[in-house]
């Protein structure tokens, strides 16, 4: 697969959105920005939103909703590479946040659900309800490690709720092509979990993974998983950390692995006319490539 180096000098790019005129916005966690990427690779910082911004998508009025992880800790890894590695002294909460594209403007929807605060918010994907699934990985140090869960809310900020708990650093989250199931990373299991749905935002408690086994993975050795997009026909790419490339896992059995020229590689999405057209963040170098998918992706029910 020949890859196209877009631009470079990002600051641990993440969550690309494949906008309608050819650019892409994406988020710079350690920059803090939401940024947009001309095809040319000139970058523009479209607004400062402070923590440590993670996942992005489109809502259905056409802003730039963010999970804000709240921030992490940076280091140099031995070969050179810009890593997160903890909780900041100055973090607060992780939020979800609005990002209005006509004037940059930002607003913060939500901070917590039933009480309990957002811990590190880190991707999302809205249904064609307009609500949003979104992940929330937690925080931790070299002491301790937060629970993550699953979550489920509206772009208005009226209703939040929380569809699984317990989950071990979940972190990519996606649909399938009918809608019918979400798909959920965990980075340190390396696990692709199945969770059918019966209704907007109401996982299925009668298909359960955990009692149907439903859950594509783990990789062998030592991979951490990443952020994902899904296929047109319904396989899940998900970025992968240390073999650095994209996992493509089959529903129906099997796993593909493309290499990607960095160690750690955060995330993928499709767009262009035939929704061929793959952008892939190369976090660790600060680097975004583009490349021709060999398969379509699935369309997201919104863009701008």
């Amino acid at each position: 697969m020949e890859l196209e180096l877009v631009t470079e000098g990002l600051e641990f790019p993440e969550g690309p959105i494949a906008m309608s005129d050819g650019s892409v916005i994406l988020v710079e966690i350690k920059r803090k920005t939401l940024t947009r990427v001309f095809p040319d690779g000139r970058q523009e910082i479209i607004a400062e939103l402070g923590g440590g911004p993670n996942g992005a998508a489109i809502g259905p009025d056409g802003a730039v909703y963010v999970c804000n992880n709240g921030g992490f800790v940076w280091v140099q890894t031995p070969d050179g590479l810009t890593a997160p590695h903890g909780t900041p002294e100055d973090y607060e909460t992780g939020s979800i946040q609005r990002v209005d594209l006509t004037d940059g403007s930002v607003t913060t929807l939500y901070t917590e659900c039933d009480g309990q605060p957002l811990r590190g918010p880190n991707d999302i994907v809205f249904d064609t309800k307009g609500g949003f699934w979104f992940t929330d990985l937690g925080k931790s140090n070299d002491i301790w490690m937060h629970h993550g869960a699953l979550y489920y809310a509206k772009p208005d900020g009226s209703s939040i709720k929380r569809a699984r708990s317990g989950m071990l650093t979940p972190n990519g989250v996606g649909l399938s092509p009918d809608g019918q199931m979400v798909h959920v990373s965990e980075t340190q299991t390396s696990r692709v979990w199945n969770i059918p749905l019966k209704g907007a935002g109401e996982p299925d408690p009668e298909k359960d993974p955990m009692l149907t086994g439903s859950v594509m993975g783990p990789l062998p050795g030592v991979q951490f998983l990443d952020s994902l997009a899904v296929e047109a026909n319904g396989k899940v790419c998900v970025a992968t950390i240390l073999n650095g490339g994209i996992s493509v896992f089959d529903p129906k059995g099997g796993v593909e692995q493309v290499a990607i020229p960095d160690r750690i590689v955060t995330n993928i999405c499709f767009g262009g006319e035939d929704m061929r057209d793959a952008w892939i963040t190369a976090s660790g170098t600060g680097k975004l490539y583009k490349c021709r998918w060999p398969r379509p992706g699935l369309k997201l029910n919104f863009n701008a």
